[in-house]
């Protein structure tokens, strides 16, 4: 006889659980521990946050702005493909597309302001490149 859902769920939960766990496991623990990428002498493994007191307000406005870039990217993408569709009226292509020109301008003042670079967010991730 099958199980009710209110049985089963803390059964997906423990599977989630343990996949992750799984999961995790494999990911080395230190960046020495990652082998250099493939077809890339000199490289180095991927780049991480350092906390170095000193710069640690700098990286983490780095990370974040790195997410939030990220973002951007990805909101663009979609906006262009509902444009392509035709699923928005003039006037949602218009506000949309100045509200991305406007994100995109905030973007640059805040690296600016940081000292940091558009190419400074884009992540390496080691053997999958780059992250933007």
């Amino acid at each position: 006889m099958p199980r009710p859902d209110h049985l089963r769920e803390p059964d997906r939960l423990r599977e989630v659980a343990q996949a992750a766990a799984r999961a995790l496991s494999v990911v080395p623990a230190h960046p020495d521990e990652l082998p250099p990428p493939l077809g890339a002498p000199g490289r180095t493994a991927a780049e991480r946050l350092h906390t170095d007191p000193d710069t640690v307000e700098r990286d983490l406005v780095r990370l974040v702005l790195t997410i939030v870039e990220l973002l951007r990217q990805l909101m663009e993408r979609q906006a262009l493909h509902r444009v392509d569709e035709g699923d928005l009226t003039e006037e949602q292509e218009e506000r949309l597309g100045l509200t991305l020109m406007i994100l995109h301008d905030r973007m640059a003042e805040l690296c600016e302001r940081y000292g940091l670079t558009m190419d400074d967010l884009n992540l390496d991730l080691g053997p999958l490149g780059t992250l933007l």
